[in-house]
């Protein structure tokens, strides 16, 4: 049998540690467990799952601590993890067979970005064979990618798989992981470090460049991304997020033709149809915005056609049919996405004004009752105030 092991680089991670080792405690045959300085209960944490601890002082360079890391795995085959992911233990079967595949080199994985304000997938190199040749590089962002593809120009019967199901769930976009690190100064100074050696790494420029939207830097942004994609060098991967991301610049800044433009461009990479959801509704939202609902509507379709459970898609369908005037369908969409997430105030209150429109008083009643008792709830109070004044308005609440 194929020997998987676990490969992590850690600091102070306590919090998050236990449910990460926990959801790989049954699927891998080791762990390492590199601390890099841990001043809490990390080291004690691991050793009590079992993991090989070894310690790394740190030197501000991902890439160098995951080559470190590596040199103490046994294993066939690596899966990355950082503390704030977990492996979906759903598709262990498949992540399996994949690795008793002799051919294969790296499975690329797709990632669930819990509370990323855009795509809510990505596509991360973090399962691969230990090859003495594959190692990390890029002081921030590190991956493997750079030496997979000198590997292959030598070695070119090896094949890259990729995992369709989602396979593992990220919580560091959370608003809280975001405030808790200075996660964008340390990501700035790296790259920019490592773009003034490499100016025409396109990868960089993407993620530097979406970085310095971010922080509200639009012209260097903008410009770093137009330098990535003149650089000719991107795969299908970083093509799509540079032009993503410039499609979103020029959102903000109003530029509608040109988003259009670079959201098409995006969705026509070659890529999985979950990592192209947040192009697809961003598109959809400046079709709606300059009052094309049809097409903003069809593709708010394809972005839950891609995800069932895509909620977001259905909620801006749902708004999209009501103002074209399409109420029953708008009540379709609003039941369907209650179904999926049933706590979604917004959702309720949408569904109570269409419901309303449609001269259904008594259950729109009860719609915008839900509204008001879940925005309470959630500790919204200024949302569920506002909501009461304006039925009171309108006559329809009573205390």
């Amino acid at each position: 049998m194929t020997k998987l092991s676990l490969c992590m680089i850690v600091k102070n991670e306590e919090q998050n540690l236990p449910q990460c080792l926990d959801s790989v405690k049954n699927v891998v045959d080791e762990m390492i467990v590199m601390d890099t300085g841990s001043t809490d209960r990390t080291v004690e944490i691991a050793k009590q799952f079992g993991a090989t601890v070894p310690f790394f002082a740190w030197c501000n360079d991902f890439a160098i601590a995951r080559n470190v890391a590596l040199e103490y795995v046994t294993g066939d085959w690596v899966l990355v993890l950082d503390a704030d992911e977990l492996l979906n233990n759903k598709v262990v079967e498949q992540l399996k067979e994949a690795i008793e595949n002799p051919d294969s080199l790296v499975v690329n994985l797709v990632r669930h970005e819990i509370g990323a304000s855009q795509s809510p997938y990505s596509l991360v190199s973090r399962l691969f064979r230990k090859h003495p040749e594959i190692k990390f590089s890029r002081p921030y962002h590190a991956m493997i990618d750079d030496s997979v593809t000198e590997l292959l120009k030598k070695e070119n019967h090896w094949k890259i798989a990729e995992l369709p199901a989602v396979s593992m769930f990220h919580y560091g976009y959370t608003p809280g992981a975001i405030a808790s690190l200075d996660k964008y100064t340390r990501a700035q100074k790296a790259m920019e470090g490592f773009l003034e050696k490499h100016p025409t790494d396109a990868y960089t420029c993407s993620k530097l460049g979406a970085l310095y939207l971010q922080v509200e830097q639009e012209k260097k942004g903008i410009k770093l991304l137009k330098q990535g994609l003149k650089s000719n060098l991107a795969d299908t991967h970083v093509l799509f997020e540079l032009h993503y991301h410039l499609a979103n610049a020029y959102t903000r800044q109003q530029n509608y033709e040109n988003a259009i433009k670079h959201y098409q461009k995006a969705i026509e990479q070659k890529i999985m149809g979950p990592l192209k959801l947040g192009a697809y509704n961003n598109l959809g939202v400046v079709l709606q915005g300059i009052g094309d609902l049809k097409k903003a509507a069809e593709v708010y379709g394809i972005t839950i056609q891609i995800d069932a459970g895509f909620v977001t898609g259905y909620y801006n369908l749902a708004m999209t049919y009501s103002q074209m005037g399409r109420f029953g369908d708008s009540v379709n969409v609003y039941e369907k996405l209650l179904s999926l997430s049933p706590t979604y105030a917004p959702a309720h209150q949408n569904l109570g004004v269409v419901l309303f429109k449609l001269g259904k008083l008594a259950e729109s009643s009860q719609a915008f009752k839900e509204a008001i008792n879940l925005y309470e709830a959630q500790d919204c109070h200024k949302e569920a105030q506002k909501l009461r004044e304006s039925l009171k308005e309108l006559g329809i609440w009573e205390e």
